[in-house]
């Protein structure tokens, strides 16, 4: 592993954080914290840590030794110094000659002795940081040195690679006892340059933020060399289908597979990426793939990401599609079961929506479980951390409040699709959904803006070029949605365009455009939409935005009025014929919304020509009152919110009384 440590650097760093105000200690901690962290190979999302012990002065003047140290919801590969809080020492090492300390008393005191309170908890391995007497402590989940420690036979092949140079503390869960078992193999030889923690990780330490990093990078080192020198293919290639089916054609499968049915039609569902590598393929695609699987995770850390370890489904074959949903459910039921078992069975000892950054996360820590179940078998055998301990560690109450902190909100885990996503009531659709925890795919001919408002949105949107009178590209468009978020929950249907001209003397041409626009896209959106959410099997929202024209037709905007009329009444075909699939259609008529279709110099021509001020033209309904898109947005939000509303139309126009459904 390269060791990235610069001179010039670490003290460019330095000079930076003393600008501010930072001391130098806590600087060098913070440098070397980002080097670890930077390096997914050694820690990953939040794992790992690091501290340093220094002096720090509080408000009233008084100086304290501290312990500054990784605190929770901080990732090493980003941290600041307010990420690592410094917490009074003395009070931590007098803790030592307790018999026992419980985990809510252990928390208590670290917070206890915070010097500001407002810091976040220090890490659960603060302990074991303050008794090691070392002035800088490092501490990561390096998937080499699993690969050593995750064997049956650890202690001995520690030794016989590390020699007497690294300590070796037999598997206890993270907490007071592991900081004392740690603390007591230390004192059996102060001269060792770190210590194996079996079935979980390697701490380093040193009296310079150099040093330790370099023996972190330099044991790291020594155990990637003797995987790669004592290593051997551990997998026999299986037996694959002569065509398989690609990633998009089971994804939408997989997804509505794995939601969970919460009865009534609603379902928590999770969104799901996919990855692949040469190392990967090689072992999802070896014959031993199902049974190592099922030997655990590489280190007990993991298993708030990714339980117990992956689930493993057969190679699909593209000519059996239909019959691999019924293998998917199979799978999907048995391993739930055996979960549930593993919960049960355990539980005596002591509401999930995934989204994409929980989905990036967990795929990110496969890869590197991977790594590591491949490295350990290829010197020996695979053997984690048994079944048992790694319940102790999954529902530990200091592990589990590490994922309490994300509430979930009313549309977190699932994919919304704006066509027209990037004018202004698209846009403002697009907002408010991500709003309400939705990862939105904006769609819009202008690809390059569709980026803009899917970045603004945030959440991990996307924006994707797409010309929807082509069905092609509305095809491709919505095959990328799958590809990156595996399917698709809402869709609304909103972009459109309006063209003015007299009905008996229009173009035939003009109003064929309007149609493939206003009407036949929508159609072409809409089978995309139902083809997914009839694969995923958990429902979904189609949402049309119609107009007032569809039911109020104004002089010679006939061109604009006939189509949206047909998508008025398409998006009730679509509720008939699919309200069994649990896909609820709606749609929602506006006017007046300043927008492409609206833009100021149409609204200044019509108030002209109507004798009213802007102001007055805009209010001119029933409340007095300007219509805008966000009003728009949230009536489509509301929609896919009413779990028991179809075939409906909302108005959202302040109020036109010759506009109003009968």
């Amino acid at each position: 592993m390269d060791n990235l440590w610069r001179d010039d650097e670490a003290e460019k760093v330095v000079a930076g954080y003393q600008a501010k105000g930072t001391g130098r200690d806590l600087a060098l901690r913070t440098y070397t914290t980002r080097l670890l962290g930077g390096e997914p190979r050694l820690v990953l999302h939040g794992g790992g840590n690091t501290s340093v012990k220094t002096e720090i002065t509080d408000l009233v003047g008084d100086t304290h030794a501290v312990l500054c140290v990784k605190g929770s919801g901080w990732d090493m590969g980003t941290i600041e110094p307010p990420g690592l809080p410094a917490v009074k020492i003395a009070p931590l090492l007098k803790s030592r000659k307790l018999e026992r300390l419980s985990d809510e008393d252990m928390v208590t005191l670290l917070r206890a002795n915070l010097i500001d309170p407002a810091s976040p908890n220090p890490s659960v391995e603060a302990l074991l940081h303050a008794f090691l007497p070392h002035k800088f402590v490092d501490h990561t989940h390096s998937t080499a040195i699993l690969a050593i420690a995750d064997q049956a036979k650890s202690r001995e092949m520690c030794a016989e690679l590390f020699g007497r140079k690294m300590g070796f503390v037999p598997y206890i869960m993270p907490g007071f006892a592991l900081a004392k078992a740690a603390a007591d193999v230390f004192d059996q030889d102060p001269t060792v340059e770190g210590l194996i923690l079996d079935k979980h990780g390697i701490f380093t330490f040193a009296d310079t933020a150099k040093e330790a990093y370099d023996r972190m990078i330099h044991y790291v080192t020594l155990a990637e060399e003797h995987v790669k020198a004592k290593g051997h293919n551990p997998f026999t290639p299986a037996a694959l289908p002569a065509v398989l089916a690609s990633p998009a054609d089971i994804a939408p499968m997989l997804r509505g597979a794995v939601a969970v049915d919460k009865g009534e039609g609603r379902f928590d569902r999770m969104v799901s990426v996919f990855r692949t590598s040469p190392d990967i393929l090689d072992f999802v695609n070896a014959q031993q793939v199902e049974e190592m699987a099922a030997r655990g995770v590489s280190t007990p850390d993991l298993s708030i990401r990714i339980k117990t370890g992956p689930m493993v489904l057969p190679a699909p074959a593209k000519d059996d599609l239909l019959g691999y949903r019924a293998v998917i459910d199979a799978r999907v039921t048995a391993f739930a079961a055996d979960y549930t078992g593993y919960f049960h069975s355990n539980d005596a000892r002591d509401d999930v929506k995934r989204t994409y950054k929980d989905a990036m996360i967990a795929v990110d820590v496969g890869e590197m479980w991977i790594e590591a179940a491949r490295d350990a078998e290829s010197v020996g055998r695979f053997e984690p951390v048994s079944r048992p301990d790694l319940f102790d560690l999954e529902y530990w109450s200091l592990e589990q409040a590490k994922l309490a902190g994300a509430k979930p909100k009313p549309f977190t885990g699932q994919v919304a699709l704006v066509t027209g996503g990037a004018g202004a009531i698209g846009a403002a659709i697009v907002k408010a959904f991500v709003a309400e925890g939705a990862h939105a795919v904006v769609l819009d001919l202008d690809g390059d803006k569709a980026a803009v408002v899917a970045k603004a949105a945030g959440n991990n949107s996307i924006g994707i070029a797409c010309d929807i009178t082509d069905p092609a590209s509305v095809r491709a468009a919505f095959d990328r949605v799958v590809a990156t978020f595996g399917g698709v929950d809402i869709v609304v249907s909103n972009a459109g365009a309006a063209w003015e001209s007299p009905i008996a003397t229009m173009d035939d041409a003009l109003l064929r455009r309007s149609f493939e626009l206003n009407f036949f896209a929508h159609q072409t959106v809409a089978q995309n939409a139902v083809r997914i959410m009839k694969e995923q099997k958990t429902g979904g929202v189609l949402l049309f935005n119609a107009s007032k024209q569809a039911v109020n037709p104004g002089a010679k905007f006939g061109a604009y009025g006939l189509p949206k009329a047909a998508t008025l009444f398409l998006s009730r075909q679509y509720a008939l014929e699919h309200g069994a699939d649990h896909i609820r259609v709606n749609a929602v008529n506006a006017d007046r919304i300043r927008s492409g279709l609206l833009n100021d110099e149409m609204i200044a021509n019509r108030a002209a020509a109507r004798g009213l001020s802007v102001k007055d033209y805009m209010g001119g309904n029933l409340l007095g009152l300007e219509v805008t898109a966000e009003d728009v947005a949230r009536a489509f939000v509301h929609h896919a919110l009413a779990e028991r509303t179809t075939a409906d139309v909302t108005t959202v126009d302040g109020g036109n009384i010759a506009a109003a459904m009968r």
